[in-house]
């Protein structure tokens, strides 16, 4: 069987670890029996080799018979040989179920983490993703690979047990005895083991997190003062990690020391019950020869099951948590109604925010999380009152709603690629050929069905959809800088770019997907003040006659908006153009400017020099700058990170 890394992959078990290992067995039946009967015919004729030559000693060396003796030494050739191909064979058979186990188990956790979508933060950390992805996965498919060797030592340990008893039943009740006594000892480390594996699991997830948090903020930590804090934290943590594994370590070698140690003694024990058998003149010496034979084959099976007791173990551990994940359900979906027909009002009853279709609308607050939390709920990705005309956005089917509305996030993924597949261009410029499109319906779209494909525009038209985004988001320098241009890579979450060339990057390919509705936060908040300006020029001649949302508070987008609703306390406090709100409403006015007055928006306050490390479009404070070891560093820097927690931005009013 031929293993499809792109084939579906079925639906999981999802009521347990062992059901879902059992899962995973069942669909490739095939292979693994494939497997298990190799294994077995392996580990029978291993111990088929001591059976060989005690016929050898008994009817060829003893009698001197030298044709028998040539024969059964040749049978014994033989069987080595076939022994050494089907042991190959095995190995590779088992290989392939592991693989399989290891893309299935992937496949499924991807798929799950896409149906879930925005519902994924908020129902599972970072690090646990990660951590499934990184150690589960790989251990859930290695413990399979004991499944094929495990039927086989079963097989095996029957097949001794019925050649000893051929030759002393007392030695086989000894043999077929020892082994269960093994389990019973080995029982209750298995046991322990499980546990001490779910917590040191549990543990990791917690550091992966704590890794990723502090690779992702280590600047805006450092300026705020709270790097060491956060840095105490994680040492912490890794200390416990770190004695948890040692815990996981200490039930695994008394398992593997018992694994090697008491088979070794279950070896001298029926050897010298043998040789007392022969001495007594019970058994022949042959027979002895094949007692000693028979013992040593043993070892492969007992081996193997107490390997196969082992990875099992670990494997139902992390099983249990790719299924606790495979459990978790996406946000109910159950509209029916019909979105509206025409560009409508959206409406957010919880702070009153009323965004009027075709508009430039501005949200400012002195809490960020304010205004994303009105933009998540008109995207409808938390609960939430909002309607869209006269109908609630619970009640329309949410693949319309995605099909028109889009919440561009400030800190929105870049997966590695090239630069045209990053901005959702690939397909539409003449290198990137014809197709479909269903990402997003097309701008000026009316109809309300699920999202269908539509016709990607192709060649001269296509050329200038994507000139059309990158010039609106003055991105073309960025495609310019580049040495293959659009086909140039770019690394995942763009790191080889500076952080205003990423914001504008991310601010281009949701120009380019052109939504009915555009909510965006932030879009301009790492560029300089006159690519700042340029881009509110831009975006807004974009847009213009659709509906654009953006949370903010620089006064080159409020200038430029055609309504600003000023939140306080989630809120809407006030309502009208940036200057009427200017005149009128002086908490507003303190918000978006500095209290000193400050430089005009394209003075000379050193926002816009490009002679400090920068791209010349980041800000000119060093925030996108490379550090000096060449590691990107983070959008802003300390202090400005606190001048957007407190609302300030460092541009003022014109």
């Amino acid at each position: 069987m031929r293993i499809d890394a792109y084939e579906d992959p079925g639906t999981p078990e999802t009521r347990g670890g062992w059901r879902y290992l059992a899962w995973l067995v069942w669909r490739q039946w095939p292979r693994c029996l494939a497997g298990a009967v190799l294994a077995s015919v392996w580990m029978v004729l291993l111990a088929a080799t001591p059976y060989l030559m005690a016929r050898a000693v008994d009817h060829g060396l003893e009698p001197g018979d030298m044709g028998a003796l040539a024969g059964w030494t040749g049978a014994m050739v033989a069987v080595g040989g076939v022994n050494a191909w089907l042991g190959m064979v095995r190995h590779r058979t088992m290989t392939k179920v592991r693989m399989d186990a290891n893309f299935r188990t992937v496949k499924v956790v991807v798929g799950h983490a896409a149906r879930l979508g925005a519902a994924l933060r908020g129902q599972v950390g970072t690090g646990e993703v990660v951590t499934i992805g990184v150690g589960d996965v790989q251990t859930i498919s290695t413990s399979l690979t004991a499944v094929g060797p495990g039927f086989g030592a079963v097989v095996a340990y029957a097949v001794v047990g019925a050649l000893m008893l051929s030759v002393s039943p007392r030695l086989a009740l000894v043999v077929l005895l020892g082994v269960p006594a093994l389990a019973v000892l080995l029982g209750p480390l298995m046991g322990r083991l499980q546990g001490r594996e779910a917590e040191y699991r549990e543990r990791q997830s917690v550091l992966t997190a704590r890794i990723g948090d502090l690779a992702g903020g280590l600047r805006v930590l450092n300026g705020l003062g709270g790097k060491n804090l956060v840095a105490d934290a994680f040492r912490r943590d890794s200390a416990r990690l770190r004695e948890q594994g040692y815990r996981v370590g200490a039930v695994t070698s008394w398992i593997q020391a018992l694994g090697v140690g008491l088979p070794v003694l279950f070896l001298a024990l029926v050897t010298w019950l043998g040789a007392r058998l022969a001495v007594q003149g019970h058994i022949s010496v042959g027979e002895l020869v094949s007692v000693y034979g028979y013992v040593v084959a043993l070892g492969w099976p007992v081996a193997f099951l107490i390997e196969m007791g082992h990875q099992l173990s670990r494997g139902v551990v992390a099983a249990r948590r790719v299924v606790t994940f495979l459990r978790l359900e996406p946000v109910p979906d159950e509209g029916t109604l019909d979105a509206p027909a025409e560009p409508s009002v959206l409406y957010d009853p919880a702070s009153g925010v009323r965004i009027a279709p075709g508009r430039l609308t501005v949200l400012v607050t002195s809490r960020p999380s304010d205004a994303t939390e009105v933009l998540d709920r008109l995207g409808r990705y938390t609960p939430s009152d909002a309607t869209w005309g006269d109908v609630p956005l619970t009640d329309i089917p949410l693949p319309r709603i995605r099909s028109r509305i889009l919440l561009a996030d400030a800190e929105a993924d870049i997966f590695a690629g090239t630069l045209s597949e990053v901005i959702g261009a690939h397909g539409r410029h003449p290198r990137g050929g014809g197709g479909t499109d269903v990402r997003l319906r097309r701008a000026g779209a009316t109809g309300h069905d699920d999202p269908v494909p539509a016709q990607r525009p192709t060649g001269a038209d296509a050329q200038a959809e994507v000139a059309a985004a990158l010039h609106a988001a003055a991105a073309e320098d960025i495609v310019r800088g580049l040495a293959g241009g659009l086909e140039s890579h770019v690394a995942a979450q763009a790191r080889d770019l500076s952080g205003g060339q990423r914001q504008r990057i991310r601010l281009a390919r949701a120009l380019l997907a052109a939504p009915e509705v555009l909510l965006a936060a932030e879009p301009t908040s790492a560029l300089d003040a006159h690519t700042e300006a340029t881009v509110a020029d831009r975006l807004r001649e974009a847009r213009k006659g659709r509906t654009t949302v953006l949370a903010a508070t620089s006064p080159l987008l409020l200038d430029r908006a055609d309504v600003v609703h000023h939140l306080v306390d989630g809120k809407v406090a006030a309502t009208g153009t940036h200057r009427e709100l200017l005149d009128t409403e002086p908490e507003y006015r303190a918000l978006v400017a500095r209290d000193d007055g400050g430089a005009g928006h394209d003075g000379g306050d050193g926002h816009d020099g490009g002679g400090n490390g920068n791209d010349g479009h980041d800000r000119g404070d060093g925030s996108d700058r490379n550090d000096a070891d060449g590691n990107d560093a983070d959008d802003r820097d300390g202090r400005e990170g606190r001048d957007r927690r407190d609302g300030r931005t460092d541009k003022a009013v014109r």
